[in-house]
């Protein structure tokens, strides 16, 4: 990691850092369930931008007996017991783009063969970072943007749920339903990041698919952003 004139500390491209969510379930609230190994493809002040390769072990939440999170009835999805388990990421890689203080991440996705498939705008507290990687929490809403610029909501249904079970309450569902149109407002403008043509950017070849360590929970000290 570099340091600049102004105190902020960025990695450089190739770097291999994490990528983490803090669960909102009860028992579980600031613990780590989500966490991805990355690899930098650049940092800077105005911009971090990372690729998850196929095949990255990451660390997802399971319900207790194992089943994947989304075979639990949404009625109880957020109050069932939970853990995590360390799992591959299969299908093709994920770019991710994320602007210091804005309170939602740009994920592309690609076919096989590099077609280009879509944009997701995944709403979420603005990330922290610290010297392995970045923290965040996902406000369970999300945008799907494709090529031809329409878009849709989703997950309204478990943002709904969310707040019906207390995990959020109704002054920040209603902060995460201003960024959500902030960010509505962007794409209708066709802004940043969707008209900058990064659907045709690569990952470097020689990267190597990041590991994940054994530590991937630690509690850091963090930096400023």
């Amino acid at each position: 990691m570099t340091g600049t004139g102004g105190g902020t500390r960025h990695w450089a491209p190739g770097d291999q850092i994490l990528w983490r969510y803090r669960d909102h379930a009860p028992g579980l609230q600031g613990q780590f369930h989500i966490c991805r190994p990355v690899t930098v493809v650049q940092d800077t002040d105005e911009l971090l931008a990372v690729w998850m390769a196929p095949g990255t072990e990451c660390v997802r939440p399971v319900l207790a007996d194992g089943r994947p999170v989304h075979q639990e009835p949404l009625a109880t999805r957020y109050t069932a017991a939970r853990t995590t388990e360390r799992s591959q990421w299969f299908g093709s890689g994920v770019l991710k783009l994320a602007r210091p203080g804005e309170p939602w991440s740009v994920w592309l996705f690609w076919e096989r063969g590099w077609r280009f498939k879509n944009w997701y705008v995944n709403l979420e507290e603005p990330r922290v970072r610290w010297s392995g990687g970045i923290d965040s929490a996902d406000h369970f809403l999300d945008i799907s943007v494709h090529p031809d610029r329409s878009w849709r909501w989703l997950d309204e249904d478990e943002f709904a749920e969310a707040q019906r079970v207390g995990l959020m309450d109704g002054e920040q569902a209603g902060r995460v339903r201003e960024a959500g149109s902030a960010a509505v407002g962007v794409i209708k403008a066709w802004g940043w990041p969707f008209s900058d043509g990064w659907e045709a950017w690569r990952p470097d070849p020689r990267w190597p698919v990041p590991a994940l360590p054994a530590d991937w929970d630690r509690t850091p000290a963090h930096m400023p952003s």
